[in-house]
Formats: structure tokens, sequence, C-alpha cells
């Protein structure tokens, strides 16, 4: 670690004192002084190697950040004049599917992103889980997990065994990795914000042995919200509790001090912004208001994680969701959260403000920003039917289809994410009739006989059909917009939950193929892209022909390709003007989700999916293709709204 960060912020050095209570406790007993944890305390005092210190750290993601900048963010991180990295660890992320192993290569290789934490001086907290929250998909949870009739977070031996397992992978790295290992991880989180989920203390105690049992000898510690409520399901003894919060660090400290009077303040998640829903508008936190709460943390010693640091982005479909008042709340696909680091990685007023607050006065090793490629706007030019396209993507991988009385959900048919295509052949009395979708998780493209009808959710959960007595050919593409990553709704399945209904009747036996859109190669998008060769042409709906399944009348959704010429590889935001809601490929990598309900209204594209010479955008629109691909110099996520999270 290079000490600068630390003694030029907080209190200089002194030789270490006896009786500094080290944190890393596995039995819940305080440890001896012999304890190999490099962190440790005293009378409300946090030590480093016996020197005071504090933990000055930057909330930074690695699933959220392309591998090839993970170097430049932390060195931003470093920049803003903080000592410490921490990191969530997404457990769905590296074990999507039961029948595989977890991986830990590639952009999945936590072990590459500590090291380059701990070469460029810093120190890492990891924070394992197994629930993250972090407003990423299912909380971090595997939906084959949490798809099957087990209670998650608890000490339900069925989840202990899989979380066991998974421990078994991972921690061992992470023990490797440790400051007595020579490594830079000098803390391990105990769960997370378990305090403000449930109180089965059980599973607590279960979840910070596992830790020890594994090789966590560091700082073991819990995070929640500084209230009565949720210290009293969250908290350990002998285990250091630390607070998240957006404000009122004052009240949060004293909370604390009256239950823990012994142990330094930490604030584990400092939320010096907030994240976005679509259809809502986008949080920012004024610099003021922001530094204002942090140096209120930092007064007499305090330690703090600054969440975001840099909040990057929720690639592919990775993005959460929130549920209020039975409503779900789908996150966007950015993930800037008004950090003072941007999502591109450009420092912001909030960072050079914050710097200041830190103590930070050497230069800056990093650029404000990195290179971007000039604004252009190039066609964007339809290429198949929306359900054509989708069926030759079937074709050219083939996927195993359920068949059953009741349409299958996701989780029945292995799908993390992407959509369901359920198939009936109901009769239709003559004359108009309503088609009702009880319970349709999250969103339903309807279609009769190949002619689109319209949207069922939630909130529209009916639609017309015109019947002949005849038998029609029913499509329904159930579309998941992020699972629930906080709260008693984590977990909760997808797909078409509850009976459709024509009239009163319930409309029986269903055929439901999974389309595992983050999983498409370019094999998949080449036969999408290539379905509607001689039979689609311009790009409205007037100009789709054919019969059938492959027929889509009433509507211009479908797959659509831009191209853009790149001199050298370099950071652009993609729009889509007249486009609706759908997903973006950039040289075959799924980018994310656009909706034109915004906020968000760019998609960053980092240099590292680009090359030199041309770049290939596909796009997949469930609702409206416009004719055009705009690459900006500049983000644009929406309409801003000032929020601040308050615990009352």
């Amino acid at each position: 670690m290079n000490e600068s960060h630390t003694t030029n912020i907080g209190p200089p050095p002194r030789p270490a004192e006896a009786a500094a209570t080290p944190l890393a406790a596995p039995s819940g007993a305080a440890a001896t002084a012999a304890s190999p944890a490099l962190l440790s305390w005293r009378d409300g005092r946090l030590y480093r190697g016996g020197i005071p210190h504090r933990i000055l750290s930057g909330a930074l993601h690695y699933f959220r950040v392309h591998p090839d900048l993970w170097r430049d963010r932390v060195r931003r991180i470093a920049d803003l004049g903080l000592n410490t990295v921490d990191t969530y660890v997404a457990w769905n992320f590296h074990q999507p599917r039961e029948d595989r192993t977890p991986r830990f290569d590639g952009w999945r290789d936590l072990e590459r992103f500590i090291r380059t934490v701990g070469e460029e001086g810093l120190d890492v907290v990891v924070r394992p889980g197994p629930y993250i929250c972090a407003e990423w998909s299912n909380g971090g949870l595997p939906s084959w997990l949490t798809g099957r009739d087990l209670a998650i977070r608890s000490s339900d031996p069925e989840f202990t065994s899989a979380v066991a397992g998974w421990f078994g992978e991972l921690i061992p790295r992470l023990a490797a990795l440790q400051a007595s290992q020579g490594g830079p991880v000098v803390a391990v989180q105990v769960e997370n914000e378990f305090g403000s989920y449930g109180d089965d203390h059980a599973y607590l105690h279960w979840n910070r042995q596992a830790l020890a049992e594994r090789g966590i000898t560091e700082l073991l510690f819990t995070a929640d919200g500084p209230t009565e409520l949720m210290l009293d399901g969250g908290t350990l003894p002998g285990t250091l509790t630390a607070a998240t919060l957006g404000s009122q660090p004052k009240a949060a400290r004293e909370l604390l001090t009256s239950r823990r009077p012994q142990e330094p303040f930490v604030v584990a998640e400092f939320w010096n912004g907030w994240f976005d829903h679509w259809g809502k508008r986008h949080h920012v936190r004024s610099v003021d208001s922001a530094v204002h709460t942090l140096s209120g943390i930092l007064d007499d010693h305090g330690s703090v994680s600054i969440y975001m640091a840099h909040g990057g982005t929720n690639f592919g479909l990775w993005a959460g969701a929130n549920e209020t008042e039975g409503r779900l709340e789908p996150v966007v696909t950015s993930y800037d959260s008004d950090a003072p680091i941007a999502e591109d990685g450009r420092f912001t007023p909030k960072f050079h403000a914050m710097r200041e607050v830190l103590g930070a006065t050497g230069p800056l090793r990093s650029p404000e920003r990195l290179p971007v490629l000039p604004p252009s706007r190039v066609a964007l030019v339809r290429r198949a039917g929306l359900l054509e396209g989708l069926d030759a993507a079937l074709r050219a991988v083939p996927v195993e289809t359920s068949a059953a009385p009741r349409p299958a959900t996701f989780e029945r048919l292995g799908l993390d994410a992407g959509l369901v295509r359920c198939t009936a052949r109901p009769r239709i009395p003559a004359g108009e009739h309503r088609l009702v979708f009880t319970d349709v998780r999250d969103r339903a493209l309807v279609f009769a006989d190949g002619v689109y009808l319209g949207v069922a959710d939630a909130d529209s959960p009916e639609l017309k059909i015109t019947g002949t007595g005849e038998t029609v050919g029913l499509d329904v593409l159930v579309e998941s917009l992020g699972r629930v990553n906080y709260g008693p709704s984590v977990g909760r399945p997808k797909g078409l939950l509850g009976p459709v209904l024509v009239d009163r009747r319930m409309v029986q036996g269903w055929e439901s193929t999974p389309v595992a859109l983050p999983d498409w190669s370019e094999r998949e998008l080449s036969a999408a892209l290539d379905a509607g060769a001689g039979s689609v042409t311009g790009t409205g709906a007037d100009s789709v022909t054919g019969t059938g399944a492959d027929s889509v009348t009433g509507t211009d959704a479908g797959f659509a390709v831009a191209e853009f010429h790149a001199d050298a590889p370099a950071d652009t935001f993609l729009a889509l003007p007249g486009s609706v809601h759908g997903l973006v490929w950039v040289n075959g990598f799924l980018l994310g989700r656009h909706w034109d309900i915004g906020p968000q209204v760019t998609l960053y594209c980092p240099a590292p999916l680009l090359h030199a010479g041309v770049n290939t955008v596909t796009v997949l629109e469930l609702e409206g293709l416009g004719d055009t691909l705009e690459l900006r110099d500049e983000p644009e996520l929406g309409p801003t709204e000032e929020y601040v999270e308050e615990f009352d």
C-alpha cells in the first residue's frame, strides 16, 4: 500500500500501541495481539499494522467495468485521494448455470482485478455476500438457486449447502490474496445489509464461520443501515459493525457508539449519488450536499467507502430491479450513479471537490477523460421482422421447447434473462373478446396469427382479440426487465405466472421456448439478421410481407444493423432516435437495453469493445424501429432529480 494515501489525510503515524483489538475474530471473541489481521482497533480508533489509520475507500465493481479499463479506473480512484478499493462479488456473474462450475477467467478474473488494485498501491475490501444487492440482477444470487423451494439468506440447509459450494470455490482465492499472504485484501464483509432483510442470526454466524474455515483471517465486518431495527438484525458479537448511509452521519455515529463504544466509526457505503429506474428521472446529488456529508463522516477519524466512486455500466441484462407496492421498477443500463468518477471515467466537479476534502494534494496521474470518437449519424437498416428473426436464431442453435398445459417460467426453462416465447392455439368464437394476462412478469408482446396485438404488463393486463370461430396462433414474447435485487421480493420468478384467459376461459396447451439473448453468439445474430432476406424491405411496418408466424404487421419491430468506421478504438455514446425499446449489440457484445421512456438516452460504449475499421451495431427492436444510429461524444442520462437517501 502507498502510505502517502493514509498520512496526508489521517493523523500522523506513531508507534504501534499495545492492546489494539484485531478486527478479524472468527470465533466471535476478541482475538489476541498475535492475530495476523493487519487492521485492528482500540478505544474507537482504527490501526493498520499498529499505526493510526482510516479506511478511505471507493466502491468499484469489476463486473461493471471492461477488464481492459480496470487499471485506469483504479488509478482514478487513487487520484481521488483514496487508499482502498472495495468490490462486491456477484455469484450469478461467475456461475450463471448450476451445471457448470464457477468461472474465474476473462472478465470474471476476480484475482486479476484484486492484484491490479494492489499493484496500484491500494488496499482491497471484498464483499462476497453471497447476497450483494448492488442494483444487480437478483442481488447477485443465481436464479437457478432462487428458483428452488428454499429460504434464501437463511440457515435453511438447502441454501447454506449451495453457498458452501460457492464459497469453496471463491473464498480460498480471496484468502490467498490477503495481506497476511502478501496480497492487498485487508477486510472481508459478512453477508450484506442483512438487518434490512431478516433476523436469522444462526445464518449470520454460519456465514462468518464459513469465511473463517476457508482461510479468511483479516478484518471481518457487517454493514447495515443505522437504525435499531437494522442493527438488531444484522450485527454479530465480536465482529466490527459498519454503517451504510447517505446522510446524517452524526446520528449514525452516536447510535453505533451507544451500541459498540470501543469500535471505530466505519461507513461501509456512503451514497454520494443514486441509481436510476426506467421511466423516472436521473438521480443526482449536489456537490455541496455530498461533500458536507463526507466531511461529517471523516470527522474524528471516521472511515468511509464512497458508493459509488465509479459506478460503471450494467452491461448485457445484468441490471436489477426494485419493487414498490407490487410494481416492478427496473434499473437502467447505466450505473453512473452520479459518482465522482463518471461512467466513462471522466472527472466530475464532485471528484475535484471530494479530492479537496480528502486532502489529496499530489498531481493527477490520469487524464480528465479518455479519447472519444467524433459525433456522427449512420443509417439503421432493418433486416428482419421480429418473429421471423427469432425463429431463424432458434433454428441456428436449437434449444429445447417445453410443452405443458400452462406456460413455463424462466426458471423452469433454466433461463436467467432474455425472452420466453410462449405459443398456444386457442379457438376464439366470432367477435371481439378479452385476452387477459393475470400475472405477467414482466412484459409480454402479444401476436395473433402473426399480427401484433399490443403489450401486456401489470398496468395493462388486457388486450382485445377478434375471433372467427377458428383456432388462433397465439404468440407471446415474455420479457424479463431485471430481477429484483432488494427486499423480500428477491428471487421472484419470471414469465407468465398466472393463467392467460379468453374472457373467463383459461388457455391451455402451451409450448414455451427460452430465448437466451445474453448467450447469443455471432451465429444467432447472423441468422436473425439474414432471416428477412428477400421478404423484408424498407423500414416501416407496411413493408413487411409474408404469412403465418413470420408475418408481423402493425409494428416495425425486428432486427436491424448499423455500421460505422473508427480510425482507432475510442469511447462513444450510442443513441437510437425514433426507436422505442430493445437491445443493442456492438461487434457481437450485448451492450444493454435501450428504452424511449428514459431517463437514459445514450448507451456508453467503451473503447475496448471497438476496433479500427468497420464496427457493427445490431439492434433487436421489440416495438418500433427508428432509422438512425447516433454516435455522440457526450452522455445523455436524462432530466435530473436531486435525491438524498435518509433513514427515519
